[in-house]
């Protein structure tokens, strides 16, 4: 509570770097390739935080949009410029189906350097938000002999450091982790959990945005908000299977209310539908 408390002063005090609120019922676009089409309907876009250039985070910004910027925090990817200081016995296994990327060791201070450059970057383009990957490597074949305990420290420490530079911060999946790192993170985003029956476990994200929970934030102008948001995607393999997916995924009873659902495909370029 009181590292909260700090950074929400932190944000009333240098307006600029003031928190954006993500509350449920926001509309949501996530395109990670392709030219972004800034012209789509909805109040938050995830895009790519070194993709997506700060001239066009500049034009979503402008136009009212609330910006999410998204990077790997728990894998290796060779084609990035800034991990020629990870050391390859930081390194473990790839990640299967992810040509390029191996899991990294979020125990190493060269992997925890490299998330807090990412942190500033994101800081530094105008990203009001940020959507770290990759956060559950404890759960798959990662090589490096990672436990629950030493993903719940990298995540509580990322989401604190994101805070402190005035960034909304969501969690990424990490389903069993969620009632851990609730305190810590402002909003969540997750993919099919319709498929794997886990929509249930979001209600403590959804319940940010009720009276009784303490506030945690406060935004730009001063006021206090809520937080909560809960981003949800559902995967098609064309687009051609899209309406049929989307009747079955928005008139599906297990489908929290509160949730933002897109469905989308695998590349995630800019097409979507929504619920």
């Amino acid at each position: 509570m009181l590292l909260r408390t700090v950074f929400s002063l932190l944000c009333l005090v240098v307006p600029a770097l003031g928190w954006v609120p993500l509350t449920p019922g926001m509309t949501f676009q996530w395109q990670l390739q392709g030219t972004i089409d800034t012209t789509v309907n909805a109040d938050v876009f995830d895009v790519d935080l070194f993709d997506a250039s700060t001239s066009v985070i500049n034009t979503l910004k402008s136009n009212g949009k609330v910006v999410i910027c998204y990077f790997s925090a728990g894998s290796y990817e060779n084609w990035r410029s800034d991990v020629s200081g990870v050391p390859s016995s930081a390194l473990g296994n790839p990640l299967d189906g992810w040509a390029g990327e191996k899991w990294w060791d979020i125990r190493v201070t060269a992997v925890r350097d490299v998330i807090i450059s990412r942190l500033n970057e994101a800081q530094n383009k105008g990203c009001d938000a940020v959507e770290p990957d990759n956060v559950d490597g404890y759960q798959n074949s990662n090589g490096l002999g990672l436990s629950q305990a030493d993903q719940l420290d990298f995540n509580k420490w990322m989401a604190v450091e994101a805070r402190k530079r005035c960034l909304s911060v969501g969690l990424k999946n990490a389903v069993d982790l969620l009632n851990d790192l609730e305190p810590y993170f402002d909003w969540a985003l997750n993919e099919e959990c319709l498929d794997y029956n886990e929509c249930s476990g979001y209600s403590v994200f959804l319940n940010h945005n009720k009276a009784s929970r303490p506030v945690r934030h406060v935004d730009r102008t001063g006021p206090c908000v809520f937080m909560g948001a809960v981003f949800h995607v559902e995967y098609v393999d064309n687009q051609s299977q899209g309406p049929a997916k989307q009747t079955a995924v928005c008139n599906n009873a297990n489908r929290p209310s509160g949730f933002t659902t897109l469905i989308k495909t695998w590349d995630l370029y800019a097409w979507r539908l929504t619920c």
